[in-house]
């Protein structure tokens, strides 16, 4: 009778009664001519394969090289060797797919993360990617079930857009025009009215204006897709092609959002660390060495898995962005000019380095501070009694600074208009935005997370284009 194959992570954790399995992969490695280290991708381990060299055709020898995709039939035993407790004695071997070992890139030695990103159609095959990609979709999966199992409805918001929600600059263009006969209109200025719209689109940057449409029907909506920005920045945290989760809720005010983001931050860690032990473990250790290499000031402030204990045993310090300026105003660094951007008084746009300061140094927990002042935030936050502050929210963690930036929404249909009127934004274009403010408006709140810095911050990944398949990037578009 054919034995069904089994996964790599089921053998290791199976009791070796001398059963006879089957188990199909690809070759990491193929010592002396008898032992296979044969991994599926269900884990960051893999299983020793013991080939009888007498007895195996010498043609199937000869196409056990690394990358080669093979079958392996055989007897599950307790391994006599050092490192792993069982093995597999193979009695049948197919190769599916054989491998050039003159051509294959990944050979049994350590590749930068620079080398592996010109080959990120092998990439996947790596310890340290594999890892990445099984706690990106465990990340995945734990938001879906916690806003699943908290009532909330998944809403998919459109990805082409004839509207920029947040002001957030450059974005890219959708156009079915020729390039090279553009139409024009009296003007001299192209006529969009030619174009599949008949007006101008982007991609979007964020699903939140229309996800508040759907939190003013069905109450908890949260939308989970790609966003692009179209920002010419060559740096580790920055892509074209990003994913963001945002929650919208109706009848929510700023601290029903700051709970809600602190229990999903909370959840959804815990959740990692219970589903992706041994990729943690390895990942830690990865980063243990990376950080060797670098100077004192540029490490990380704590190993990975005390840091991700850290965010979820230590309960979130909440103050307001001026007790935040007075904070760091006073500090040590501030006073001696060792931040990079001295902090000279209020209104202040914090940077990364402030934000960890106050993480880090400062209250040595995550920090969430609110209450901005109105000409640093967007146009849509909650304008508070004071008139020069909104109610916006951003969570901080170490290492990274901000996590997720959220508000309660401005519901105020004439103040609504009044920011946008200071900020320049057509009310034409965003009508129904504004409508919705005339028909049962209520206070209402969310949040935007950045999936991708959420996984570069869970894995610790220095460069956010290793925790994304394919990065876009300026000037990067294969794959």
């Amino acid at each position: 009778m054919k034995t069904s194959p089994r996964s790599v992570i089921q053998l290791l954790k199976t009791v070796p009664e001398q059963q006879e399995v089957t188990v199909k992969g690809w070759v990491r490695t193929f010592r002396n001519n008898q032992f296979i280290s044969l991994n599926d991708g269900s884990s960051v381990k893999s299983i020793q394969v013991v080939v009888d060299y007498e007895n195996t055709d010498e043609v199937i020898l000869k196409q056990i090289n690394p990358g080669a995709a093979v079958g392996i039939t055989g007897e599950l035993v307790a391994s006599t060797g050092r490192g792993q407790d069982v093995e597999i004695k193979a009695r049948e071997i197919t190769i599916y797919g054989p491998s050039d070992p003159e051509r294959y890139p990944l050979q049994p030695k350590r590749h930068s993360l620079e080398f592996l990103r010109d080959i990120a159609h092998l990439r996947f095959r790596t310890n340290t990617f594999g890892a990445v990609f099984r706690v990106r979709h465990a990340l995945s999966f734990a938001i879906h079930k916690f806003f699943n199992d908290r009532g909330f409805f998944n809403l998919h918001t459109p990805i082409i857009t004839g509207s920029d929600a947040e002001g957030a600059g450059e974005m890219f263009r959708v156009t079915t025009l020729d390039l090279e006969n553009l139409p024009l209109d009296e003007n001299g200025q192209i006529d969009y009215r030619e174009d599949f719209f008949q007006k101008e689109t982007n991609l979007t940057v964020s699903g939140q204006l229309e996800a508040e449409l759907g939190a003013l029907a069905l109450s908890k909506v949260y939308t989970f897709g790609p966003t692009f920005r179209a920002e010419n920045s060559n740096t580790s945290r920055h892509l074209a092609e990003f994913w963001m989760i945002e929650p919208e809720v109706a009848f929510a005010d700023i601290h029903d959002n700051m709970d809600l983001a602190e229990e999903m931050l909370k959840y959804i860690i815990q959740y990692a660390i219970d589903h992706c032990a041994d990729d943690l473990e390895f990942l830690s250790h990865r980063l243990e060495q990376e950080e060797k290499q670098k100077p004192s000031h540029e490490r990380s402030p704590m190993p990975l898995l005390e840091k991700l204990r850290f965010c979820v045993e230590n309960k979130f310090e909440r103050l307001s962005y001026t007790e935040a300026i007075d904070i760091l105003m006073q500090s040590k660094p501030n006073r001696k000019g060792k931040f990079q951007f001295v902090i000279e008084g209020w209104g202040a746009d914090l940077q990364s380095e402030h934000e960890r300061y106050l993480v880090e140094k400062h209250f040595k927990k995550p920090v969430i501070l609110s209450d901005y002042p109105t000409g640093i935030k967007a146009f849509y936050m909650r304008v508070n009694d004071d008139g020069k502050t909104v109610r916006a929210m951003d969570i901080l963690f170490p290492g990274i600074g901000e996590i997720v930036g959220g508000s309660q929404r401005e519901e105020r249909l004439e103040v609504l208009k009044n920011r946008m009127a200071e900020m320049n934004i057509p009310e034409d274009e965003l009508y129904w935005f504004l409508d919705i403010r005339h028909f049962g408006t209520c206070p209402h709140s969310g949040y935007g997370l950045g999936f991708e810095r959420l996984v570069q911050f869970v894995t610790g990944m220095s460069n956010i284009r290793d925790v994304i398949p394919f990065p876009r990037t300026p000037g990067n578009a294969r794959f």
